[in-house]
């Protein structure tokens, strides 16, 4: 067992989740938080940061998951690492941003 692959394939699950949101509310011309607004992670930033930045976390990912050790969709293990990253940046953003945008609250 190779800790640090699992490691890698973690954040770039991480990255690959973080990517989303950042690109989606970019096409569709929407701001939305960035590390880049003020403050960080709180402001909104433009559309076109959101779409630059979702890119960086997708080249983040990639070089993640498919250029530290060898990255096998069939090893348990391995999707599991970068499942984990995934849902957990996921249930993170979920209760951060929802702060800010009214997902936390079940009423309207």
């Amino acid at each position: 067992m190779n800790l640090a692959k699992y490691i890698a394939y973690f954040f770039g699950g991480v990255f690959l989740a973080n990517a989303i949101p950042h690109i989606v509310s970019g096409m569709m011309g929407r701001p939305f938080q960035s590390p880049f607004a003020k403050p960080s992670g709180e402001g909104l930033s433009s559309s076109t940061v959101n779409v630059i930045w979702g890119f960086f976390n997708v080249i983040a990912a990639y070089f993640l998951i498919f250029h530290v050790g060898t990255f096998d969709m069939h090893s348990t293990s391995d999707v599991f690492a970068m499942g984990a990253g995934a849902f957990l940046i996921a249930l993170f953003s979920a209760r951060h941003f929802g702060k800010f945008n009214g997902g936390n609250s079940l009423t309207p």
